[in-house]
């Protein structure tokens, strides 16, 4: 399953068939593993990767880092369970450092991040301070370059 897992995570848009042919099995093997993995919650999605540069897409990426004050029964869990659930956070995660929290928030505007950091995220009764960030430009996002390497335009030289 760990082989399936990792074609997948590379590349999520090949087929049953395609994984069956690279693995040596069949492709009712593939599938059933497959159907397996997402039955039991190893396998959460698919998603594309979008270069939002090139489609001109206007909103923003925001990290914004969390310092929070843990409870003495659940430790940080209860308050980034909270924090998951606000419709702008795409993802929340535990980290090491001068924060304990991160909370990845995208496609929004400057404005729409600002308003939910002050009205919605600050406001919580466990958060202590937060900082946010904000991605300027994408080189590269879950493993794919997001830039074009530069063209050799000086030709082929024969001697």
């Amino acid at each position: 399953m760990d082989r399936i897992l990792s074609i997948i995570e590379k590349n999520p848009r090949l087929s049953n068939a395609e994984i069956a042919v690279m693995l040596g099995e069949t492709e009712d093997y593939v599938k059933n593993q497959i159907k397996t993995l997402e039955e039991s919650g190893i396998i959460k999605g698919y998603r594309a990767i979008i270069d939002k540069d090139k489609a001109a897409m206007q909103n923003v990426t925001a990290l914004i880092e969390i310092k929070v004050h843990p409870r003495s029964d659940k430790g940080f869990e209860a308050i980034a369970e909270r924090i998951a659930r606000f419709d702008e956070v795409e993802s929340v995660y535990l980290m090491s450092g001068g924060y304990d929290l991160c909370a990845l928030v995208n496609n929004k505007s400057f404005q729409e991040v600002a308003m939910f950091v002050a009205r919605r995220l600050s406001t919580l009764e466990d958060v202590l301070s937060t900082a946010t960030h904000f991605i300027l430009k994408r080189y590269k996002e879950q493993d794919v370059i997001l830039f074009e390497a530069p063209k050799d335009d000086r030709g082929n030289i024969s001697l």
